[in-house]
């Protein structure tokens, strides 16, 4: 009787290689630069499709190259070494390896698997780039004198203050810029004011317009009055503030070599036990990205109202007309940018709110909700200059009066009325009003009807020009 043929191993998937951590060993797809704690996450976080923004693994790229020089500095980490993480991290800090970073946000609340998964990777990258340099660790050498639970918040103020720095505020200076140009060419047209939805007295476009401006540059001063909390690092604070395994003066040193690295002012948080267990930079910053997004619905929401229309409504401002509005209606237009401005706006405070919500959960040594504030400032911050930019060129620079329309809406307001109010008294002056609304009469008419005012006195006193001013 033949004997069972014994059995054989399954040959080797060429794909893939082995990996080991402290769990064990797994296998990695072999064209990646990730290791075995990454490709746990990828097993283990797979929930969704947000991943962890870009921002963040540039913001890392630039803590590992720092860490890399003070250690070597230090005579912690030999020179071949710590010149190779320094390369591999410059890639990692310009994009190249973002290739490399897949992991999800929705991850341990330290950010350890997206640590890690850095560590990795340059680790790897480092070794391809200096192959003489010996074996380099992802924990022992990329990862020297720091933990996740510090250099995960490091890396979102980071990634915070450069999307301030070099996205939003360039792009609401530019917006109030042009907001501020429209003012200033409108000053002297007049036009009705509207309080409570209803007619009121008038004033200028180009007033109405100042204070659009007004409120976006408060906004930005609140935005850049967040900034210097963001440069404050918790680099150098470790596992719980200690800074346990790192040099005494690396905390320091590491925030001065990160200034260096960014051109921006950081220095390190001059307490490191509220620098990790709190997030309260990132929710006064948030505060005011929030602020700005409520100043920029106030202005989206006027101005569509003020362009609506053609025939039926204000009518006011002539909108640019970007694309065709309607599916059913043909030779449509729609105030696309206003609509659109007005969804990222509150989708900005909603995500404010989250990132509150997110940082009242820090417990003891550690808020565990770092992933979720980080991915929702760096969203809403990302949108709301993406959304500025375009409201600006798409919408505001576009923008011109109908003059027409707003003459002969000064013209029909009952609410001229009040600059009679210091010559016949406020009652008479409503008489007035009231009259001319019921007979359908101008206000000119009424006012000569009732007796108590002239023509010659009404032309003298009502002229809408001399109403926009303090007199």
């Amino acid at each position: 009787m033949p004997k069972p043929a014994s059995p054989t191993a399954d040959p080797p998937n060429p794909a893939m290689r082995r990996e080991r951590d402290s769990m064990g060993e797994i296998e990695v797809p072999a064209d990646r630069m990730w290791g075995a704690q990454t490709q746990r996450s990828l097993h283990h976080f797979s929930i969704g499709g947000d991943r962890m923004p870009r921002e963040i693994y540039h913001a890392y790229g630039i803590i590992k190259q720092a860490a890399a020089r003070v250690n070597q500095r230090a005579g912690r980490l030999d020179a071949a070494r710590a010149e190779a993480v320094a390369r591999a991290a410059a890639e990692a800090v310009d994009g190249q390896l973002d290739g490399e970073f897949p992991l999800f946000v929705w991850q341990t609340g330290s950010g350890t698997q997206t640590n890690m998964n850095v560590n990795e990777v340059l680790a790897h990258r480092a070794a391809q780039l200096a192959p003489g340099a010996g074996t380099i660790h992802p924990n022992d050498h990329v990862n020297l004198a720091q933990s996740s639970n510090d250099t995960f918040p490091t890396a979102t103020h980071i990634a915070a203050v450069l999307q301030l720095q070099r996205r939003l505020l360039p792009a609401l200076e530019a917006l109030a810029a042009a907001i501020e140009a429209k003012s200033a060419a409108w000053m002297d047209v007049v036009k009705i004011g509207r309080t409570h939805l209803q007619d009121a007295v008038p004033l200028t476009v180009g007033q109405e317009w100042s204070g659009y401006a007004a409120q976006l540059r408060a906004n930005i001063g609140h935005i850049r009055a967040a900034l210097p909390a963001l440069r404050e690092l918790a680099a150098g604070g470790t596992a719980v503030g200690t800074g346990l395994n790192s040099p005494p003066e690396f905390a320091a040193q590491i925030a001065a070599e990160i200034a260096a690295l960014t051109g921006e002012a950081f220095v390190t948080a001059p307490n490191k036990f509220a620098a990790l267990a709190g997030a309260d930079a990132t929710v006064a910053a948030s505060g005011a990205v929030r602020g700005a997004a409520a100043a920029l619905a106030k202005i989206a929401n006027d101005i569509r109202f003020l362009g609506s229309g053609p025939r039926c409504g204000l009518g006011e401002l002539l909108l640019p007309a970007n694309e065709p509005g309607s599916s059913i209606m043909p030779g449509k237009v729609n105030p696309t940018q206003c609509e659109a401005m007005l969804m990222v706006c509150a989708q900005v405070i909603g995500e404010d709110a989250i990132i509150a919500g997110a940082a009242a959960q820090g417990n003891f040594e550690l808020n565990t909700m770092r992933p979720l504030i980080a991915f929702n400032f760096l969203h809403a911050t990302g949108i709301l200059a993406d959304a500025a930019r375009n409201f600006r060129v798409f919408c505001i620079e576009g923008i011109e009066l109908n003059r027409e329309r707003i003459g002969e809406l000064v013209q029909r307001s009952l609410m001229l009325v009040t600059a009679l109010t210091p010559a016949i008294g406020y009652d008479k002056a409503a008489t007035i009003a009231h009259d001319a609304l019921e007979r359908n009469q101008t206000l000119r008419e009424a006012a000569i009807a009732s007796g108590w005012i002239s023509g010659e006195d009404f032309d003298r006193i009502v002229v809408p020009k001399d109403l926009t001013h303090p007199r």
